[in-house]
């Protein structure tokens, strides 16, 4: 029993020692970083203090620190930045749905600023702002070598003033000047509509509005079809679909999800993990749906995108998205600014990140020009039976039934119409048709 205590507190002391050994440099090497730190600090006070005293002409300290700030931020992502007190009351009304400016969302690549998505309904949607635009000058003034937030400060503006911007398209060989009256932009978060029985629900971002205007909107969809019996599905149109609010994402991934997982986030602390689960229910009862995505879908569109498509929930039709998976907290600050900080990514319920990769639909998809149907019409006249002379009419068909066919070549016209100007649209539209067509139809319930 001696020899075994022995033994142990032997083991103890070493214990001792070899921690102490490990340790000391551990400790030493902290301790050398923070005086780097601290090096580093005084310098900057040393350069802001040199520049305020020696600079050609006098400086505002609080611009100056301001742009240093900024600066740092800046160097970290894309998405990082400090928000000055004005910029952030306006980012605080923007999460509610209704602000003053252009409408577009845009990002900063190598320096340059792009455009994310022009917003539905919006003066730079009117006026001929694309997805994927590079936007090089503002009213004659370079943008290269300014922050997003300085090149974004020169874009807003009174209401009613106007702005122009010097575009770089990709396929056009110059550059071109595109002018927009700066309006109040008052988002519809989602806007419903029928195409024959497929509700097609349009969500342009996700705000404090998104979810109630879709639940609403659909709500309103099955009462004009007749009953949910009478749905064939829904279309979600993401596309061009910058994103938002996180919350409002979950919310609306889970409205069409009765169990799992919509999304993760990890951060560099495991403690600032967070997972986020479905909850019962869904809004169509098990009804067919198609995602609609595209390069302008980011985000928060992203993330719904992936949780449907995870679960087998949804077919995603389009093209890739634009693979901002990265979540940004905003942190408020002491003289009512707040910092933008990127403090995690986000992944899908497979466990994929999709930073810089997107969302891949299910079925690619391009989106087609509108030809004119007049002209092909011409070129390719109708020849059926019924227009052969002296061709036998069908006299087995009850008023009912004529009535019933009537009523299909309708919503076909309607949908070729349709398929001219949005054909992406009409392909989901197709697909919806098709998964109806081929299985029974279950019995659905809608779940308020």
């Amino acid at each position: 029993m001696k020899k075994f205590v022995m033994a142990a507190l032997g083991g103890t002391a070493a214990g001792v020692v070899l921690t102490t050994q490990i340790a000391g440099p551990l400790i030493a090497q902290e301790n050398t970083r923070n005086a780097s730190v601290y090096e580093q600090l005084d310098l900057f006070g040393d350069i802001f203090e040199r520049i305020r005293a020696n600079y050609v002409e006098e400086v505002d300290e609080a611009e100056l620190i301001e742009a240093a700030i900024n600066g740092m931020l800046t160097s970290l992502d894309p998405h990082s930045s400090y928000l000055p007190p004005r910029d952030f009351d306006t980012m605080q009304v923007q999460t509610r749905g209704e602000f003053g400016g252009l409408g577009i969302e845009v990002t900063q690549e190598e320096g340059f600023v792009r455009v994310i998505t022009p917003m539905d309904d919006t003066p730079a949607m009117e006026a001929g702002v694309e997805a994927g635009d590079y936007i090089t000058h503002v009213d004659g003034e370079a943008l290269l070598g300014l922050t997003l937030e300085e090149a974004v400060d020169l874009m807003r503006g009174p209401v009613g003033s106007e702005i122009t911007i010097t575009v770089v398209r990709e396929d056009v060989e110059e550059p071109f000047d595109i002018t927009i009256v700066r309006d109040r932009i008052r988002l519809t978060a989602v806007r419903t509509r029928v195409e024959g029985h497929t509700a097609i629900l349009r969500v342009s971002t996700f705000n404090d509005q998104t979810f109630p205007n879709l639940r609403d909107g659909l709500a309103d969809a099955i009462e004009e079809v007749g009953g949910i019996e009478n749905l064939d599905g829904v279309v979600l149109d993401l596309r061009n679909n910058p994103g938002g609010l996180l919350a409002a994402a979950i919310r609306v991934a889970d409205a069409f999800l009765e169990q799992g997982e919509i999304v993760s986030t990890r951060g560099r602390r495991p403690e600032d993990s967070e997972r986020y689960n479905a909850s019962e229910g869904d809004l169509i009862g098990g009804l067919p749906m198609v995602v609609l995505i595209n390069g302008g879908s980011a985000s928060a569109s992203e993330i719904v995108a992936g949780a449907l498509q995870d679960h087998r929930r949804a077919v995603l039709v389009g093209t890739n998205s634009f693979g901002k998976g990265s979540v940004q907290s905003i942190m408020p600050l002491a003289g009512d600014g707040a910092m933008r900080l990127t403090t995690s990514l986000y992944y899908t319920p497979s466990g994929r990140s999709i930073q810089a990769l997107g969302v891949a639909p299910d079925i690619l998809v391009e989106q087609r020009d509108p030809v004119d149907t007049e002209l092909e019409d011409e070129a390719r006249p109708a020849r059926t039976e019924a227009s052969l002379r002296g061709a036998i009419e069908n006299s087995t068909l009850t008023d009912d039934e004529r009535r019933m066919l009537e009523e299909e070549h309708d919503r076909a016209v309607a949908l070729e119409e349709l398929r001219n100007q949005d054909y992406q649209l009409a392909y989901a539209i197709d697909i919806l048709t098709g998964l109806n067509a081929l299985a029974p139809r279950p019995v659905a319930e809608a779940q308020n």
